[in-house]
């Protein structure tokens, strides 16, 4: 039995929070939403890591795909129901940590009944607005969209949260954003997320979980680029690792990334070794990603064009000076965008593989930054569910 795992009563928090957001939100945002594109610094408690990071890579004019941010405020109004937290919190105390097979299920029962929790009618009236918004502003009816979570334990220094909620893709219609928003909301309560809050010493109540709701990307290829080399710390180069798709066939060993080096001043592709790539990962219309097998030229042929590789470089270089420090960039060519502006910034964040020691490719080593890149586009390998 679990003693110590009682939920927050959010009620006590609430009228902080929403009379922050009456002094900084402006007409076209509310309580439940922030657009990336007018991010504030002080909106990060409530939009978590991950929408921060976004939020503050396109207030800083990089190329990132649009989209917006459904704060902790919405997740909050949950614990507004009492017999949700009633029964949320009996299904905690019930845990057995040792019982791994009980506790799945317990897992699901928690989802289960958040997700059944009938939402305010101003939450999903924000929600529909504002993807609707987003449809209008990308000139496309029903958006293909990613629906991410973002917790807002991500950056404690302690404990590593990030990637521990779901993420969905391809979700199209307003009806089934909100679905999904739902889902990544119960993610917060899957046995893994369990099991380590208990581990780490935190209370559930430490984490609440923002949604990101952004346009999808279907990469040509992706990869990671450094701003220095990592072989030997030297910051007058880039390094970049690239493939095809979604970057699963680096993560899984099927594929070796092509790697490149491009000097920062001069804006040149200073060295390159091109791998045999014979699978590719792609998403399907549905939502699914099908490994594809990649013939002829194009399984020796570079993932990106040196034209590419300076785009990227220039990218990772903005991102650098913008926050002060080498940075790890997550990078992807958009097919949906014109061939010279496709390149979009899906995550920036400070250099670690220097200081670990890692070996020359930026894709080995005990830190794997390939893995990162398809936990942003792919991970967890979610699909739309039939209906």
């Amino acid at each position: 039995m679990c003693e110590s795992c009682p939920i927050v009563d959010w009620e006590k928090e609430l009228p902080t929070i929403r009379s922050f957001f009456a002094r900084k939100v402006d007409a076209t945002m509310t309580e439940h939403i922030i657009w990336f594109d007018r991010y504030e610094h002080d909106h990060k408690p409530f939009v978590g890591g991950k929408n921060s990071s976004l939020g503050e890579m396109t207030m800083a004019e990089l190329p990132v795909p649009p989209g917006f941010a459904i704060t902790t405020v919405a997740y909050e109004q949950l614990w507004s129901d009492k017999t949700l937290v009633h029964d949320v919190n009996e299904l905690l105390r019930s845990i057995d940590h040792d019982d791994y097979v009980a506790n799945r299920e317990i897992s699901n029962q928690i989802r289960s009944k958040i997700e059944a929790v009938p939402l305010p009618d101003d939450v999903t009236a924000d929600i529909r607005h504002a993807y609707f918004e987003l449809c209008d502003h990308c000139g496309v009816e029903d958006l293909p969209v990613a629906v991410r979570s973002s917790a807002t334990a991500e950056d404690l220094p302690d404990a590593s949260f990030a990637g521990q909620q779901d993420t969905y893709l391809w979700i199209q219609g307003a009806d089934s954003v909100i679905e999904h928003v739902r889902r990544c909301w119960s993610s917060i309560f899957t046995d893994r997320a369990i099991a380590y809050r208990h581990a780490m010493g935190y209370l559930h109540q430490t984490i609440a979980v923002s949604v990101g709701v952004q346009k999808m990307i279907d990469p040509i290829s992706s990869g990671v680029a450094f701003t220095l080399n990592p072989s030997n710390g030297d910051r007058s180069q880039v390094a970049i690792d690239a493939s095809w798709g979604l970057g699963e066939a680096v993560v899984s060993g099927q594929v070796t990334p092509d790697n490149f080096l491009v000097d920062k001043v001069l804006r040149e592709v200073i060295k390159r070794e091109i791998s045999d790539k014979g699978v590719e990962y792609c998403l399907t219309e549905s939502g699914s990603v099908e490994k594809l097998e990649i013939v002829g030229e194009r399984r020796t042929a570079p993932a990106v064009s040196d034209d590419d590789l300076v785009a990227i470089a220039i990218l990772a270089r903005r991102a650098e000076k913008h926050y002060g420090c080498p940075q790890d960039v997550e990078w992807a060519l958009d097919k949906h965008l014109p061939a010279g502006e496709n390149v979009v910034m899906l995550q920036s964040r400070p250099e670690t593989v220097w200081s670990q020691k890692t070996k020359t490719s930026v894709a080995t080593g005990g830190y794997d930054p390939m893995k990162s890149i398809v936990t942003t586009l792919v991970s967890p390998l979610h699909k739309k569910p039939s209906s």
